[in-house]
Order: structure tokens, then C-alpha cells, then sequence
């Protein structure tokens, strides 16, 4: 599906956007990628194959109305990414709600205004969808998140009421275009990037202390290759639509630590000690009442959950395959210890 018209990717120097990029290129789209620096500042987006051929970097404010009508001229396929990612954070309305909402509205206000656009590929997160999962529970493309809130993990808050604008968009406006939103876990992989994002700071803090024991916490992980892929595809496949849950599987943080054991990382702080059981449990209950409020409050919910998600409608309408989660993991080692995030003690 090759088009001789851009693809405009928002956010495209970010962890997960910046795949995105490298993966349309391998395929030989030409894309226009919005930057808050000057081209310049992001070498290793210049330097993807394909990229001084078929790469345009212009700027754009997630805060700023019509910044992005520039970026979205003439294109037939947009891919949104930009958003904050932080859980810790001074004002949750300032920092995470108001750009991830108020860019995702401008957005497609400059799609609507552009009339070249015929789809639009929003990254949304797990966060939508529930930030407390139910262990008998199975999650589908049909659940949101209700119980987030400036208060209660914000940053959840956030992704969710960023993807319900964009949806009341589409019912409201009927903007001559499709919304398709693909809702990933924690992201990790390889970085094409010196930056550590939030979901490989998490594994970096496994490794140097931060967690003193191992928790009853289960994580679901998605490779950064596969969300980009998974991106392309939901672009390029006509009859995708609504919503996709995209999650490789789950991994209890024993299994985790235990797969970083194994693969032979020494001279690093993993925990040790197993606080996982009913009494564990409770203690690190009570402790996260010591910590930062919304790394408390994130650990509270999470804390004895797992998200069982069904992914049969993102196999059946893209067809995707996802790499196994240990080589995900290591790889994610060994890429923060080259990019020297990770050093032995």
C-alpha cells in the first residue's frame, strides 16, 4: 500500500515512535515526523536508512492550536504518538491530562482541516482500558478505564481521557477520516535512542536497587519492534477499526528477575529476597504509603493483579506475531547496558 503521499508520524522522536519511523522507511513510505527541536537535534532519526531520502522533520506543540495543520497537509495517513508518559509528576493536570488530551484534539482538528486524511493510527496505552485489572477477568477492546483520576494515577487518567477525545471526535465531527487506536502494556526492547523512557527505567530500577524484594506484581510487556509493526499494519490493513489490545503476555516480576539471573548480568543489585505471599504482600501494602503519591498509589492497584487480555481480533484482522518476551527482556538489559543506564556495582 505504498503511497506516494506522506505519512505523518507525531512524536517521532520518541522510544516507541521512533520504531515506528524506522519501520516505515524499511517499507518505503515516505513520512513527515513532528519534533520539538530543531532536525538537527535527533542524528539517530536522521541517520535510518531511507531516511535523507523520505524523511521530513517539522515541528509541532501539542498545546498549540493548528500545530499540527503543517505536518498533516496532504497526507492520507496519520499516526499519532505524541503523549507525556510520566507517573510522578507536580501537577497531573498540567504535565499529563492537558497535553495528552488537548494535543490529541488538535490533531484531529488539523486532520479534519487537511480533507487528504483518510486514517488516523492513535497510540493509546493499557491504561485505557483499566488501571486496576480483575483476575477473572478477560480484557477486550470493548473495556475503559473508569476508575482512574487526578487523584488516582494520573497518568492512566490521562491516556484514557486522550483516547475518549479522540473517539468523540470521530462521533461528533464525522471528519471525513477513521480512527484506529492500538492500547500496548509496558513497551520494552532496544532504543534507537540515548533516552530512557518509563518502561525501561522500571527494569533499570529492578537492577540497581530501587525494588528491595520481589513483589506479587505482574506486568504485561509488548516489544517496542512489534507496536511498531502492529502500527504499519493497522495503518495499511482497510478493514482494521475500533480498538486493539497489544500485549505479548504477562510476566510476574520473579519470572522477570529470574530471566535477568539467568541470562548471566552480574554485579548488579536484583532483589532477592521473595515478598510475593500474603504477608509480603501486605508489607509492601503498607510501605507504598512511604513513597511519592502516585508511585503509592500505582503500587496499591497493581499489587496481587493480573491483566489477562483476548488479542484473537488484532491476530485475526493484522495477522501479527509477537517475539518472545525473555529475548524482549534481555535485549532491553543489554541495551540500557550500551547505552550506559546500567553500570555494576
Amino acid at each position: 500500500m505504498i503511497t506516494e503521499k506522506p505519512v505523518c508520524l507525531t512524536g517521532a522522536s520518541g522510544f516507541i515512535a521512533a520504531h515506528i519511523l524506522r519501520e516505515l522507511l524499511a517499507n518505503g513510505y515516505r513520512v513527515r515526523g513532528t519534533v520539538r527541536k530543531k532536525p538537527e537535534n535527533y542524528p539517530y532519526l536522521l541517520s535510518l536508512p531511507g531516511a535523507a531520502e523520505r524523511l521530513e522533520l517539522v515541528n509541532a506543540d501539542l498545546l498549540a492550536d493548528g500545530s499540527f495543520d503543517k505536518a498533516v497537509e496532504g497526507c492520507e495517513y496519520v499516526i499519532h504518538t505524541a503523549s507525556p508518559f510520566e507517573i510522578n509528576v507536580k501537577d497531573p493536570q498540567t504535565d499529563l491530562v492537558d497535553p495528552a488530551v488537548n494535543g490529541t484534539e488538535t490533531l484531529m482538528e488539523s486532520c479534519r482541516k487537511a480533507g487528504s486524511v483518510r486514517r488516523v493510527v492513535l497510540t493509546s496505552s493499557i491504561a485505557a482500558i483499566t488501571d486496576e485489572p480483575e483476575n477473572n477477568k478477560v480484557y477486550t477492546g470493548n473495556d475503559w478505564n473508569t476508575m482512574s483520576s487526578l487523584e488516582r494515577n494520573p497518568y492512566y487518567y490521562s491516556k484514557t481521557l486522550a483516547e475518549r477525545a479522540a473517539w468523540d471526535f470521530i462521533m461528533q465531527k464525522r471528519p471525513g477520516y477513521d480512527l484506529v487506536a492500538l492500547n500496548p502494556p509496558l513497551v520494552l526492547g532496544p532504543s534507537l535512542s540515548p533516552a530512557l523512557n518509563t518502561s525501561k527505567l522500571m527494569i533499570r530500577d529492578i537492577m540497581t536497587g530501587e525494588y528491595p524484594a520481589i513483589m506479587d506484581l505482574n506486568w504485561g510487556f509488548t516489544d517496542v519492534r512489534d507496536v511498531a509493526k502492529i502500527h504499519r499494519l493497522a495503518m495499511e490493513n482497510r478493514n482494521a477499526s475500533g480498538r486493539y489490545l497489544c500485549t505479548a503476555g504477562t510476566l510476574h516480576m520473579r519470572d522477570l528477575v529470574g530471566m535477568i539471573a539467568a541470562a548471566g548480568f552480574t554485579g548488579y543489585r536484583l532483589p532477592k529476597a521473595d515478598l510475593s505471599g500474603k504477608i509480603g504482600t501486605a508489607l509492601i501494602t503498607l510501605l507504598s504509603y512511604t513513597k511519592p503519591k502516585n508511585v503509592g498509589k500505582y503500587i496499591r492497584t497493581q499489587i496481587g493483579r493480573t491483566m489477562n487480555c483476548d488479542i484473537s481480533r488484532l491476530q485475526r484482522d493484522l495477522g501479527c506475531d509477537f517475539m518472545p518476551l525473555e529475548k524482549s527482556v534481555i535485549d532491553t538489559v543489554e541495551d540500557l547496558v550500551r547505552w550506559e543506564h546500567l553500570k555494576t556495582t
